[in-house]
This record gives C-alpha cells, structure tokens and sequence, in this order.
C-alpha cells in the first residue's frame, strides 16, 4: 500500500485520501495559496521508514528495559535498518529451536493471531479465511492449531495448494466456483461460525459473500483491506458481528504502552502485542507454525530496491526476506556509526560573519518553516540531528547541511558550531536549552521555552550565572508572532498612544485528538504552554509593559483546551486570549483585535490589517500569510553574526513563559 502510494502522482494522492484534499482547501481560504502548497510539498516529500517485521541481536539496554540483554535474539516491529531503537514492548526473545528466518514472521504472525483472537474460536468450528497471503496462510495453520475446520478462498492456484498443505479446504475464485454454495457445503448445511478476511481490495464483494456464508449469529473479522459498503439486511436478518483488527493486539496505537513502556496486567489483558509476539513464536518453537514454505525472495539488503519491485510488482512472490550484513562483512563499528558527512570538508567558507547553525530535531515544522528560514538568513547550516536518522538525512540533502547525525550530544560538543536550533518535543526543550547554555552554545528553542517552573528557574538561574560572569550566550525563543508585518505595523502605530489599551487575540485553534503527544502533560505541556504561549508574548510585546495579572477561564471540555485567558498589564492595558478548539478550520485560524484611544486596528490571520479612524493607516493586506518566521530566524542570525540587544529581551521570554506555565496550572 506505500509504495503504491508513493508512487502516485499528486492527483492519486489526492484522491486516496479526500478528507486531507478538505483540509487543504480550508488551508488555502485561510492561509492563501502559496503557504498551502508549501506545507502540502514538504508534507509529502518527507519520507517515511519502511519495515516493521525484523530479527536481530541486542547491542544495547536503554533504561528499563527490563527482561532483555546484550546479546540476545529477539523479534521486533522495528524498521528495514542494521541498527533500530525498539520500545520495551515491542520486542520478543527468540526461543533457541526457532530460526532466524522463521522468526522474522513473528510480527505478521502476530497480526493474524489477533484476527482470529476476535473471531474467538472453539474446538471443530468452521471457519472461512478470505484471502491466502501471507497472513492467510499463517492464519490458516493457526486456526488448524485451535482445532478448527479451516476453508480458504483465493484466486491463485499456488496460494490454494499451499492452504491446502496446510490442512485447508478451498475454494477457487479464479475457477468462478461458487462460495458460497461451497462454504454450506463444507458446513454441512448450517453456515460457517466465522469468517476472517485477509484480503486486500477495494471491493466491498468479500464482506457481501462472508455475510452470506456465516450461520446465524455467526462472526465476521476483517484483518486485510476491502471495500465497506455494507448491506444492511445481510447483517440484520443473522445478526451478524462485524470487527476490524488492529494489527498486532492490545496496546497497539495506545503511546502509554507502545512508547512508555507501560503494560496491561495480565490479570486484566491476558494477550497483548508483546504477549502476542510470543505466542507466535511458541508456535514456531513447536512446529504447530511453519512459515519455511512461505518464504518465496531472499534479498540482500543492498538490493531493496529489488526487493519492493517485487513487492509492487507481477512476479508471484510470498514472504520476502531482506538479509542484513554479518559482522564479518560490516563490523559492528561501521554499522552502528551516527553521523552521515555529506560534504568533504567541515569548514566554514565566506567572510567569516557566516554563524554555523546546528538543528536539533528535523520534523515538519522545522523541514517545512525553520531550517529553510536560517538558510534564507544567510546562516551555514552545520549539522542536522534526528532521533531515528530517515527525517535528518532527507533535511540535510534538502538544504545542504554539512552533516547529519543521531548522535546528538556530538553536536553540542562541535567547536565549529555556533548557535543550536531546537526543535524537538517539549519535554527535552530545557534539557537542551541548559546543555546549550553549558556549551557556551548560542540557542534559539522552538516554544515553549520549557514546560515546569522548576525547568523555568533553573534557566533563568544558569543564565544569571553566566551574564553575571560575562559569558552568557544568547537565549531566544521562536516567539515569531511579534516579528510579523502586521505585528510590527501595529507596534509602530501604537507607539503614538500613550493611554492603556485593550487587546483582543481570538484563536481558533482546532480540536486536537487527547492521545496526541502535544495533550500530555508530560511531553507536551498542554496546548496553554505549548501554543497560547505565543499569544501571551504577542499581546506583551504589543503593550510594552509588564504582566502584573492574570486568570484562566476554561469551558467544560474533554481536553480542558478551550480557555480565555485574561492579562493585566503595568501600564493600565488588558488583554484577553480567546484560545478556542471548538471552532471550524474554515474560520481564519487567529485575529488580533486592538482598541486604544477611540481608534481600532484588527488584524485577521497574517494576512490582513485594517485600521478604524487611524489617522494615516486605513488598511495593510499581504498576497499570503507570514506570521514573522523568516523575519524571526533572521533577527537572530542577525544578533549572533552582529552582536547588538537580543530580538527578544531574556526577561520577556522568562516573563511569558511564567506566565504561560502558571495559567496553564490554574
């Protein structure tokens, strides 16, 4: 299905997926067209790792990982790679009497397993598998293994006798035999318990005729990909069951346990992914699971290519194995190296005013807007770091980093670099932030600054520390808000207003999903401090005086995201932040509402500004939106070549990110 899909031109694309062309639409009412097309671009040019069944030996422990060491086999969902970081949960240890090749099934074995869990069969029910891939077949022999009478249906002749080695019955598609009759003829008239469907294909026909074949009550599990335009009357009339899979089994996209670590009691959940995973291989260990006759390509790794043209293409294939390098043809060394040199020579060309600028982190925001924003600022770029390596290689040959690495302390150590951009997940923002600091390293933090005020006080101490000895680098946060056109025009109109003002800034921000990594406290911080915070440091940069005040108000909603927070300023000024995830992406996502003097200004979305009895300003309008990042990265390229004040003042940013972190808090 991805490479089908990678391959396609825009308009496949498109059509494929038609709730993403709504999004994209919306986007351009909003935002304009040109910005549209950008992110749309970078969006899909981002490549993704392929992979998710593979064996290999543990080379190292991460923390916690409990039950695991140097040096054992084990099976996992990491990715097509020589060296892959695998969450606890998601590997399994090899028992000795399985094979390497008979192991690297365990994950699509596990896939099967979960189908047939749902289907929850009992010793001499019948059942129908629908389609004889590869998790067919294994399906085939593991519901032969709980006791059941297995029909499998196919159009390959191939695929059918092999089913039938495996002690199935079938029926051929291709032969135009009727299944249905066949399948009341292997039930002995009653109808088949259940049904699982393998298949892959965007017909609805196979979820038709499983309805038709199943008896009363009987169960329905869809494991592959069809169509699913479902006939009422083929469910009511038997009340029929209907149920996806979803793949490996419980804790499958759940990040508490798939990312953290954290397992379901087996009092409680008796088969999980990992559970799952081992079941298989139990099966494997004991013969009851053969997977040596599906085994169809062997493929070195340097022949991928290959390997996925098969995939794609018409050549009958099965299982295919990518075999990796032995460490008598790549050492150990060599395969576990970091860092990826993509020119010859890591020295700085120019006048020598050229910072080098080093990326921590390489995903959409700072592929599509940051990274090209420094470049455009005239900055070297010196090294990209990612955490798993596919995103930094591809924004290093994009933009022309140097180098690209996973190494990340590496880059903190570098003597040639200058200043560090972070652009990670909140959570490691302080830890980045202090290690840049201790580096002697300049740093621009994508916001939030930090998510705790402990994070917070420790910076600001870290920093005194060093200003107090004369060598304090440069701070600034990606608050572009205020280096906007529009902002700055605002800025400069209200310089003229002596009196307190009243600021509006309604936010319609859109509902985010609760297990989205941004929704938890411990990695995003909430969308108050990981998002409002831009607003706060705009309405504070527009005032010019202090937050001496401040309250929360939030509607009653399963996020706690749909607040109005209210500001007091030194100067007598108050702003209010609507920031709303109850509203409809067709609305301009940001309006900012400023009443001062008798005289109005208001600015929808970045791209437009009108003033209301403004003596001199009646209107300011831009072809597409900028909300002030190119202008943003550049003051600090800027700063950094040049010397001079901060963009930001140390204490404003210290100043609104307190405040960010303690309404969020309220």
């Amino acid at each position: 299905m991805m490479v089908d899909f990678g391959k396609g031109n825009p308009i496949e694309k498109a059509r494929q997926q038609p709730d993403k062309v709504r999004m994209v639409l919306d986007k351009v009412k909003t935002d304009g067209l040109m910005p549209t097309l950008d992110a749309v671009r970078n969006k899909l040019e981002q490549p993704l790792p392929l992979g998710y069944c593979n064996v290999g030996e543990v080379v190292e422990v991460g923390k916690g990982a409990a039950g695991f060491a140097i040096g054992d086999r084990v099976a996992s969902n990491g990715k097509h790679a020589e060296v892959v970081s695998v969450p606890l949960n998601l590997c399994a240890r090899i028992p000795d009497a399985v094979t390497d090749e008979a192991a690297a099934f365990t994950v699509l074995g596990a896939i099967a397993l979960q189908g047939i869990r749902l289907v929850q069969p009992t010793l001499g029910e019948v059942v129908v598998v629908t389609g004889l891939g590869l998790i067919g077949q294994i399906a085939v022999q593991l519901l032969r293994a709980n006791g059941c009478r297995v029909l499998g249906i196919d159009f390959d002749p191939g695929r059918l006798a092999l089913a039938r080695s495996f002690g199935a019955e079938v029926v051929n598609l291709g032969a135009a035999e009727d299944v249905v009759q066949a399948a009341e003829r292997f039930s002995r008239g009653r109808g088949v318990d259940a049904v699982l469907v393998t298949a892959a294909t965007k017909s609805s026909e196979p979820i038709h005729q499983a309805a038709l074949m199943c008896r009363k009550r009987g169960r329905i599990v869809l494991v592959g990909v069809t169509g699913l335009e479902l006939s009422r009357d083929d469910f009511f009339k038997k009340e029929l069951t209907f149920q996806v899979s979803a793949s490996y089994g419980p804790g499958r996209y759940d990040p508490n346990y798939e990312e953290k670590g954290q397992d379901y009691p087996v009092g409680f959940v008796r088969w999980t992914e990992q559970r799952n995973f081992e079941a298989v291989l139990d099966m494997l260990a004991d013969g009851r699971l053969d997977v040596q006759p599906l085994i169809s390509h062997r493929f070195k790794l340097d022949q991928t290519e290959a390997a996925y043209a098969v995939v794609g293409g018409s050549e009958p294939s099965m299982g295919i194995l990518l075999e990796y390098p032995t460490r008598m043809e790549k050492p150990d060394a060599v395969m576990r190296e970091s860092t990826v040199r993509l020119v010859s020579e890591r020295s700085l060309t120019g006048t020598g005013k050229q910072p080098a600028v080093s990326f921590v982190g390489s995903g959409n925001y700072a592929t599509g807007v940051l990274i090209p924003a420094f470049k455009e600022a005239g900055a070297f770029l010196a090294s990209v770091a990612s955490s798993t390596g596919v995103s930094g290689v591809h924004a290093a040959r994009k933009y022309g980093f140097a180098e690209t690495t996973t190494d990340t302390a590496s880059v903190f150590a570098d003597p040639k670099v200058d200043a560090l951009v972070i652009t990670t997940r909140h959570n490691s923002h302080a830890g980045f932030v202090l290690q840049a600091l201790a580096a002697g390293k300049q740093v621009f933090v994508e916001k939030p600054m930090c998510l705790t005020l402990e994070e917070l006080d420790e910076i600001e101490a870290t920093h005194a520390r060093l200003e107090n000895q004369g060598r304090a680098p440069l701070v600034m946060v990606g608050f572009n808000r205020r280096f906007a056109p529009h902002v700055q025009k605002m800025k400069s109109l209200l310089a003229g207003v002596s009196g307190p003002k009243s600021l509006v800034m309604t936010v319609n921000a859109g509902a985010i999903p609760a297990d989205h990594w941004t929704q938890d406290s411990e990695i995003g911080g909430g969308r108050i401090i990981g998002e409002a915070c831009h607003f706060i440091d705009l309405l504070r940069f527009l005032v010019g005086s202090s937050i001496v005040a401040y309250s929360r108000l939030a509607m009653d909603s399963p996020n706690g995201d749909t607040v109005t927070l209210q500001l007091r300023f030194a100067d007598g000024s108050i702003g209010t932040v609507h920031y709303f995830a109850n509203g409809c992406k067709a609305f301009p996502k940001e309006r900012l509402e400023v009443f001062a003097a008798g005289r109005v200004l208001q600015m929808d979305n970045f791209r437009r500004l009108k003033g209301y009895v403004w003596p001199g300003f009646k209107d300011m309008n831009l072809w597409h939106q900028d909300k002030g990042q190119k202008a943003c990265a550049a003051a600090f390229v800027k700063a950094i070549s040049e010397g001079g004040l901060a963009p930001i003042p140390f204490s404003e940013i210290i100043e609104s990110s307190r405040v960010s972190i303690e309404l969020a808090g309220c």
